[in-house]
């Protein structure tokens, strides 16, 4: 209430002083417009508007204040969603991370199968056409050596025939026989 007065005491002063004459008359405008104006505050001060707006402006600030704890509370649930969701792309991101090792892993384990496989493979293909030299070898071998003993026992039919006599020719037989046989046991 005290604070009301002070305004008032300051509207009444500059009106009064500019008027010159008799302030307290009906006829001075200045009178009459200050009457209307404390009527105007009497009434508001009968009806409690004062009380009332500032009722409606603490309302207005309880308001507010609960908007503000809501949000304030909202921001917190955001930043704990955020922070799961940080964790989680984090624990995926690990995971993820592993799969892909794993994978290096066993491709490099494939590739270093392959190789051994390759190898084997190469090794045996290997052994095998050495064999197929060595077989192929032999045969030509005993290719030539049968040749040679065609040719060898047809010369030495021929010299024999040519060169010895019948009784030589029996030894020479005989020979022969006991030679193979000492071979053969």
């Amino acid at each position: 209430m005290r604070y009301l007065l002070i305004p008032l005491f300051a509207l009444t002063a500059s009106p009064a002083l500019a008027a010159g004459d008799v302030f307290f008359s009906l006829a001075n405008t200045d009178f009459v417009v200050l009457l209307a104006f404390l009527l105007f505050i009497g009434i508001l001060v009968y009806f409690k508007a004062p009380s009332q707006a500032a009722r409606m402006l603490d309302k207005r600030a309880e308001g507010i204040q609960s908007d503000l704890d809501e949000a304030r509370a909202l921001r917190e649930e955001a930043q704990t969603l955020l922070a799961s969701y940080e964790r989680k792309q984090k624990e995926v991101q690990e995971q993820a991370d592993r799969i892909v090792e794993n994978a290096r892993a066993d491709a490099q384990r494939s590739a270093e199968t392959a190789k051994a496989e390759i190898e084997r493979s190469i090794d045996r293909r290997l052994s095998g056409a050495e064999e197929q030299l060595a077989a192929a070898r032999a045969e030509a071998i005993r290719d030539v050596r049968d040749r040679a003993i065609m040719v060898a026992t047809a010369a030495a039919k021929e010299v024999v025939a040519n060169n010895i006599d019948g009784r030589r020719a029996d030894a020479l037989i005989d020979e022969s026989i006991e030679t193979v046989k000492a071979k053969m046991h």
